[in-house]
């Protein structure tokens, strides 16, 4: 029979074959889901391994490992008052001649607070230590010194006169390593030729120490070589010590100065990003190349007809492709009308030709030819089943009249 299909035909995109099933679904996803859990597990499995290692780091009430209490009740045994700041102006009213200033991470000062702590320390007559001062601090806090960059920390010989690195012998230091652009007067454990230990002579008999790392202020390197030594003396030549802990909750670090945010950026971030893009646009260009014309080949195996057309109209379902889909069965069926029509191959989508051949075959169509053969897109799913079930019926009538 060539009757029409049933009508219930047109409820068909509600379940077609190109609806992902759950377990499809799952088939797809549960490969990001596994990478998603198992970043997910390892970050909470790293915070919790590590949260309390670095718990109260450098805080000289800390008696963690990376805590300082150990080196404080050394000092306080020597006579040696320790005093914890958090804000600028604390750091900067305590400052004296009978004053040790020690900045934990004079990195993490602003430009204005930087300028504020140098003018409060160059006439002090006191001792100003910086732990692992880099390039955002050295041009304030230590004029004429650059940062030349780092080493690991090691067990190292003093190589100096300075009477305390003398006396303390080997020690646990590193880190940051200092060129002075003028005569220092006293580069210490030396690295590559280049000192982690840099001690500039200020105004009114003070100092100011940079110490490249911070490792022999830790409760549990305190101990080895000659670091507890080093530690005392360097924080002991004063009877105060004031322990300055910068802190982004001071008021004062809200004047960030002119410093946009690419300034606040490591250079070694913008030269990775750079080298990152290089990579992604020679990889774009690799993939991209044209090594000559398309060729066809042979398929490794037999493909049937039906799979393929099942697998083209799940691709433009799933693009939503109505229109590809539409001009994709008009074009099929134009080319198999016109040689029963009688119609040149080459004329097959002509409308002015192929539209009045298939009149004069069907005189008693009650359709739009012009519209069903080179109409527009079908404006849904169901419209588009319609279009196919409608030249599907065209198609038998011309086979059979």
């Amino acid at each position: 029979m060539t009757g029409p299909r049933p009508a219930a035909t047109a409820a068909s995109p509600a379940s077609t074959s190109t609806d992902a099933t759950p377990r499809q679904i799952w088939t797809r996803t549960r490969g990001l889901l596994l990478a998603a859990v198992i970043l997910l597990a390892a970050g909470i499995t790293l915070a919790a391994t590590r949260s309390g290692d670095q718990h109260g780091r450098l805080d000289p009430r800390s008696a963690d490992r990376y805590g300082s209490r150990a080196v404080a009740e050394l000092l306080k045994d020597q006579g040696v008052s320790t005093r914890v700041a958090t804000t600028l102006d604390e750091a900067a009213r305590a400052t004296g001649p009978d004053t040790t200033l020690l900045v934990t991470v004079p990195d993490l000062l602003t430009e204005s607070q930087q300028r504020r702590l140098h003018a409060a320390t160059t006439g002090s007559g006191g001792r100003t230590v910086l732990l692992s001062p880099g390039a955002p601090s050295l041009p304030v806090l230590a004029p004429g010194v650059r940062e030349e960059g780092s080493s690991s920390v090691d067990n190292r010989e003093p190589n100096c006169s300075l009477p305390l690195a003398v006396r303390a012998g080997s020690a646990d230091t590193g880190g940051v390593r200092y060129a002075a652009d003028g005569q220092a007067d006293d580069a210490c454990y030396p690295e590559g030729g280049l000192p982690t230990l840099l001690r500039i002579q200020t105004a009114a008999h003070g100092d100011t120490v940079l110490l490249g790392a911070p490792d022999i202020l830790y409760n549990h390197r305190l101990d080895k070589q000659g670091n507890a030594s080093l530690a005392l003396q360097l924080l002991g030549s004063r009877p105060h010590l004031v322990w300055y802990l910068p802190s982004l909750g001071d008021v004062s670090a809200t004047d960030g100065g002119d410093r946009s945010f690419f300034d606040l950026i490591p250079s070694g971030w913008l030269w990775a990003t750079l080298q990152l893009t290089l990579a992604a646009a020679l990889a774009a260009i690799w993939r991209a190349r044209r090594l000559g014309p398309l060729v066809t080949e042979q398929l490794p195996v037999a493909v049937r007809a039906s799979e393929a057309t099942e697998g083209r109209a799940r691709l433009y379902r799933k693009a939503n492709a109505r229109d590809r889909a539409a001009d994709a069965l008009r074009s099929a069926t134009r080319t198999r009308l016109a040689p029963l029509l009688g119609v040149p191959a080459a004329s097959a989508h002509a409308p002015e030709l192929l539209v009045p051949a298939v009149s004069a075959r069907i005189p008693s169509a009650e359709r739009d030819l012009q519209v069903l053969l080179f109409g527009p897109a079908p404006a849904d799913d169901a419209a588009l089943v319609r279009l196919a079930d409608e030249l599907d019926a065209l198609e038998r009538e011309v086979r059979t009249s």
